[in-house]
């Protein structure tokens, strides 16, 4: 099955809040966005801004370009 880049992305995102031991909350919590809301990323249901990429990766410890890090998209 083929996923689409929402999906990948919010892998990604999951992946890394997960290697970094922190819980939707605390994620939520750190980059300003409501835990629901990264429940959606996570999900693939949420087409993210970049003003919101950028708070999760500054929350995540990483540059922005490292959500992007998904070698399984295909475009």
């Amino acid at each position: 099955m083929r996923q689409d880049a929402q999906q990948l992305f919010g892998l990604r995102v999951k992946q890394l809040r997960l290697s970094k031991d922190i819980s939707q909350e605390e994620l939520g919590a750190l980059s300003n966005l409501d835990r629901t809301y990264i429940s959606g990323i996570e999900r693939g249901k949420r087409n993210v801004s970049l003003k919101n990429i950028l708070q999760i990766a500054s929350a995540l410890g990483v540059p922005a370009l490292e959500l992007f890090n998904i070698p399984e998209f295909k475009g």
